[in-house]
């Protein structure tokens, strides 16, 4: 068949979340969820009275494919529609029902607003700041906007083209969905901007959006003409306006329509104030926006920000107080100690923190008596230094300060982000195993040690032999140990 001659969109019936009662409505999705909201005993018969109509639509020849929401009021609504088409009162139906296909489309699910949703007064804070903000783009708290349901439209328009190149498509595509999605799926098809989109109202219940295509062109055209909000309004000015003319000698009424005008307007915008009200009769053409966003007690965050300190930098200071010249970020308390948690820098030794390496504090040096001690050494070393000192202090070489700097990590916080790990893949090296490693080490480096002094003794060894052969002179002074040109 390939692509079908009839696309229907059709708003589900009235749930107990759309009655006439917005206390009741609101009460609804507070305990359950918007998924599981069901059809009134008005929804079934409006869904009964949509498969009538469509029934009167269709042609005898045609087929069905169903696309519908897995919302239960969407899939009540369509077992409503199928149990009147396929009914054979008050004649038989020329569509049996193992003849209609129907779908399951998630992508048309209901605009995602939020999970419970909270109390009343918050759920029209929360629709004055999507009125003030745009339709389209507002994002419900832990929901989606008009926009995320877009993205999904777009991504089932796409599947749903690729199925009208089939040769088994139906003829007739019925889509089943929710208010706001059919205008989102008329947004996307026919390329509406946002504003008009914003400027549409909602479709009522069991409402049919015709799309029929010309045979000429194969394009669609909506046959319906969409209710907008801007012409309500002039609906509204229009038929307040031929009032006031009719009545002209009774001033009370038009008086008392625009207090009520200015009521809502002042409820639900807000008025700049007393003056810009005052005229009697008239609207402001403006109206005042409130502040949503921002701090609503003051904004005091840039008091609790904190920056990161090079960790570089507090690595040469190693605790000692730093100089605004030489500090990168200053403050007060900017060195490491202050930086630590106070319960980490007050905390007191215990038994159970012994081992604890944080706790403790570095070996203290002398400065006044390194300063009056009399050098003895040959490289400036104060004599009250000892030789274990000496040789401890070589160990620090920059190969080890190298190796520090590279486990620093990316951003030099001492995370070795970036790095492979020394420990093994599974478990960490336990001190034994890194005994053995030395250990394994130090027998590599004296079996080279060995090797070498072997390999030096065969050399002189040759060279004696050749002396004696050749009698001539051995050069002991020679440090190339074995060249002929020494054998003199």
């Amino acid at each position: 068949m390939g692509k079908p001659r009839m696309i229907i969109l059709i708003r589900h019936a009235q749930s107990e979340g759309n009655t006439n009662n917005p206390q009741e409505d609101r009460n609804i999705h507070q305990n359950i969820p918007d998924h599981r909201v069901k059809l009134t005993k008005d929804g079934w018969e409006q869904a009964y009275d949509a498969g009538r109509r469509l029934r009167e639509l269709l042609r005898s020849d045609d087929t069905l494919h169903f696309f519908t929401s897995p919302y239960r009021r969407t899939r009540e609504t369509t077992e409503g529609i199928l149990k009147t088409l396929t009914s054979d009162e008050p004649s038989p139906s020329p569509f049996p029902r193992n003849s209609i296909k129907v779908y399951e489309e998630p992508r048309l699910r209901e605009q995602d607003f939020g999970n419970f949703q909270p109390c009343s007064a918050e759920m029209e804070r929360m629709w004055q700041e999507r009125a003030d903000y745009g339709h389209f783009f507002y994002r419900i708290p832990n929901g989606e906007s008009a926009a995320d349901a877009y993205d999904r439209v777009s991504g089932f328009n796409e599947s749903l083209w690729r199925q009208f190149g089939e040769d088994d498509f139906a003829s007739v595509c019925v889509l089943v969905t929710h208010g706001l999605m059919s205008r989102v799926f008329l947004m996307k098809w026919y390329h509406f901007s946002v504003e008009y989109f914003e400027d549409l109202r909602n479709v009522n219940h069991c409402e049919f959006l015709i799309m029929r295509k010309k045979e000429d062109s194969g394009k669609y055209i909506l046959e319906n003409n969409l209710r907008t909000w801007s012409e309500l309004r002039r609906e509204r000015l229009a038929a307040a306006a031929a009032k006031e003319k009719a009545n002209p000698s009774s001033p009370t009424t038009a008086t008392a329509i625009s207090e009520k005008d200015k009521e809502k307007e002042k409820k639900l915008l807000g008025v700049a104030g007393e003056s810009s009200s005052s005229n009697a009769g008239t609207l402001s053409p403006i109206p005042f926006r409130k502040k949503w966003g921002g701090c609503p007690n003051g904004c005091d965050h840039g008091k609790h920000a904190y920056r990161k300190e090079n960790s570089m930098h507090a690595m040469q200071l190693n605790g000692k107080p730093s100089s605004p010249s030489s500090s990168p970020i200053t403050g007060e308390q900017s060195t490491l100690p202050f930086r630590r948690p106070a319960a980490r820098r007050w905390q007191s030794s215990s038994d159970e923190d012994e081992d604890d390496p944080r706790g403790r504090s570095g070996p203290t040096v002398d400065v006044k008596r390194s300063l009056d001690e009399v050098v003895s050494s040959p490289d400036g070393t104060p004599s009250f230094i000892s030789l274990e000192d000496r040789l401890r202090s070589r160990l620090k070489s920059p190969r080890n300060e190298l190796h520090q700097l590279k486990t620093a990590g990316r951003d030099f916080g001492g995370s070795a982000s970036g790095n492979t790990s020394q420990a093994g893949s599974d478990t960490e090296f336990s001190a034994e195993e890194d005994t053995r490693k030395r250990l394994a080490k130090g027998k590599i480096v004296g079996s080279r040690a060995g090797w070498e002094e072997e390999r030096w003794l065969m050399r002189w060894g040759i060279r004696v032999m050749l002396a004696v052969m050749l009698g001539v002179r051995l050069s002991w002074n020679c440090p190339r140990m074995g060249c002929l040109s020494c054998l003199s």
